[in-house]
This record gives structure tokens, sequence and C-alpha cells, in this order.
């Protein structure tokens, strides 16, 4: 196991290029599997579920090959739609394989998908949707059995606790695109991954309308051919090293980043005090005065993204004042608060919000990652901290960060990544 180790104090200057989004090519790579035909994904980003995703195409019969940011898959000769624990146990990405396994083969066997430990994060609503569309699904074994002879388009609702899921309108997506008849998904996710994926359905052959919108229509068509295409920008990563600009008090500019994809995050840190210019398709983010505190509820797109809920919390705990942030996605998305408060941060919670009182300055410490998000915060907040912060268990940034420590070094962070043994 891994561990960073971060000396503070250093501002962040130069320029980043932004990968490809994890949360675009992971459904785009399983709706390769809805043809027969030979698929070509690239600017796909180099981290550990793309590489584990590779491993659970290979396990199911298909031809891939991977190089560099770029992913070829054939899927001809796949005759074995399941998908074991033993793979699935650490990626919930691979849940997406539900919807094109049904449509293409009638059947699909896939175990419950692992992933970060960041509070519940049921899958009822894949299993709605599949069963909307007049698939059969039993649960047992700690796995989803799924048969249809015939998928058959339907209008469905597909909403739950805390609004649409990306991945259940993802999945009814992929599987609406084979079936007989017109499907329309209301209330279904209206981020850019899922427009992204719907973008590459098109491509293979697919009829899709709304996409972006609360209700997308697929009108089924008998077969689909192989494409390629390039993957979206991953704002998350891109929303990343914008706060981590305005922590440093940096001067960074980000390329392969659509601005208009990050509209509430960047209204929020530019009603705290950031600068933030685009020119030319490049956006430079810069902080120069003591920033405001600023309070943040997170909600479905277009509203503030969850995934960059714990990076902006360790934000404002460097900026003088009161904020609040209230998650409404997961609302116990909370298990970096403790972390942050090891390293000098004044964090109390209060059911789903985070009351915190900025302070001038944080301590380095050793600190340990939960999960994927919760780790970029504490890499973030070592950054500024007085002293060495060790963070340990960074396998779950391997997950969604493409080199992540080179990159911060190119902007001169002092960060290194080392074994740790204990």
């Amino acid at each position: 196991m891994d561990k960073l180790i971060i000396e503070g104090g250093k501002r962040l200057e130069g320029t980043v290029e932004v990968s490809g989004a994890k949360n675009s090519a992971l459904p785009i790579l399983a709706a390769a599997f809805l043809s027969k035909e030979k698929s070509v994904i690239k600017n796909v980003p180099q981290v550990a579920d793309i590489f584990t995703m590779v491993k659970i195409m290979k396990s199911m019969g298909a031809k891939v090959n991977h190089a560099a940011d770029t992913v070829e898959i054939d899927s001809s000769n796949v005759k074995n739609p399941i998908l074991t624990y033993k793979l699935v146990s650490t990626m919930r990405g691979s849940i997406c394989f539900l919807g094109p396994l049904l449509a293409r083969f009638g059947q699909a066997q896939v175990s419950f998908p692992g992933g970060c430990v960041i509070g519940p994060r049921p899958i009822d609503l894949h299993i709605k949707g599949v069963k909307a569309l007049g698939a059969d699904v039993i649960l047992e074994h700690g796995y989803v059995l799924a048969k249809a002879k015939q998928l058959k388009g339907r209008r469905l609702f597909l909403g739950g606790a805390f609004g649409s899921s990306v991945l259940a309108t993802a999945n009814v997506m992929m599987a609406a695109t084979l079936a007989k008849g017109k499907t329309v998904i209301d209330n279904a996710a209206c981020e850019p991954e899922v427009v992204d994926l719907g973008n590459f359905l098109k491509k293979m052959g697919a009829k899709i309308e709304g996409l972006g919108s609360p209700s997308i229509e697929v009108e089924g068509v008998k077969k689909l051919h192989g494409a390629t295409y390039s993957v979206i920008p991953d704002r998350i990563e891109a929303g990343t090293y914008v706060i981590a600009s305005a922590m440093t008090k940096g001067d960074v500019t980000l390329k392969n980043l659509n601005l208009n994809v990050l509209g509430a995050m960047l209204d929020k840190l530019r009603d705290a005090g950031v600068h933030i210019i685009e020119k030319n398709g490049h956006v430079r983010v810069r902080r120069e005065r003591v920033l405001k505190p600023v309070s943040v509820t997170t909600l479905p797109y277009p509203g503030f993204p969850t995934d960059l809920q714990a990076q902006m919390m360790a934000l404002m705990c460097i900026v003088p004042g009161i904020s609040v942030i209230t998650e409404k996605i997961y609302p116990e998305r909370f298990m970096h608060v403790s972390e942050l408060n090891r390293m000098g941060a004044n964090i109390i919670l209060e059911g789903n919000s985070a009351i915190v009182g900025g302070k001038k300055m944080l301590s380095g410490a050793q600190v340990m990652a939960s999960d994927l998000r919760a780790s970029a915060a504490l890499v973030l907040a070592g950054l500024v901290a007085e002293g060495s912060t060790e963070v340990s268990r960074v396998y779950h940034l391997d997950r969604g960060y493409e080199n992540l420590v080179q990159k911060l070094q190119s902007l001169g962070a002092r960060i290194t990544r080392e074994k740790d043994f204990r």
C-alpha cells in the first residue's frame, strides 16, 4: 500500500491538462457490448477503474486492446454475460453492464457492485428500469439475474429518494436502444456524462432525443454498429484543480475543459472571490485576496456536484467565517470531516450538513483516505497545511485521478508517493 507525503505552503502555478472523464468512459466502454462490431474509445483516463473495466470485459471473452488513452473493444465472441464478484467488488460502475448485456444477450448476471464507502447507494432504480422494459429480475446469492426474450419500450419514471440516478439512467438508456418500440425516461439524469454516453450511442446508430433534459426518448433499433468516439474531459478532476489553485493562492491554467459543465461550482468560487477567466478554450484560475465564506448545497446537475463537496469543504476550512455545506445526494458522505479536523479544521456535523468555521491555517498530520473524493480533499488540505501531511490508502485516488502526483508536481507542489509499511 502507498501513501502521499505533502509539504504544505507551496503556491501552485502553471498549466495542467484535464484527462478524460472516468464517469463517462465506464458506461461508454460497457455500451460497446451492444454491438458485435469493434469500437474504439479515445481520451480514456488511465485510472484504476478503467483497468478493472478492461479486466471485466476480457473475463467475458471480449478482445480488448488498451494502449495509453485508447481502448479498442471487439465483443463479437462474447458468450458469457456474467460479471463475478471478484472483479466488480471494487467498482460501482460495473453495474452499467446490466443494460447492455440484457439488451444484446437477453440475459445478464451481475454481482452487486462495490466502490467508495460514502453511504447507501442502492441499485433499486436500475432494477426498476429494466423491469419496466419487460425483464424478469431475481436477486440471489449476491447477484442480479435478469432475463428478457425481447425488451419492450415504455414510459417510466426513474426517480429515487435523492433525485435522478446517473448510472440508472445510463443503464435504461442503453437497454432501450435495442428494445422494441419507444422508451421515454422521465426524471432522467441531466449530467454531461449521460449526454456523452448518449452521443456515443447515437454514433453507434441509436435513435435518442432529449439528452441533457429530464425526459429522454429512445426509439429502439434492431442492431447497433461499432463506432470511434472521444470521451469528454473530466469535470470533477478539473474542479479539483480549480479548487487547488484557489486554496494555494495560485495561478493555474486548465487545458481541455468546457467551463459550462462547472457552472454551479464556479459561481460559488466567484462569490468567494476567486478570479476565473476563460480564453481560447483554456481556463485560468487565480486567487489574489482573502476569500469570503460561501454555503453550498449539493444537487443533481446542473447543481453543485456531490463529487466536489469534499474538495469545496477543504477550501472553506481556510476561509475565515462560517460556511454551511449541505449534502442532498448522499447524506452520509462526510467521511472526510474527521480527518480534516485532525488537521486542525473546525467542522461540526448537523444531520446532512457540515458547519465549517474557517481558520487561517491547517496543520499537517497523518490522515487516512476513505473514498475517492475524500482522498482528494485531504490532498488539497495538505497543500496548504503547515508542515508535513501523510495521506494513506491512496489507492482510492488511483481509481479516479490520472497522474495526480505528477500533475501537482508540475504545478510546483511538494508531493511524493512512497510505500506505506504500516
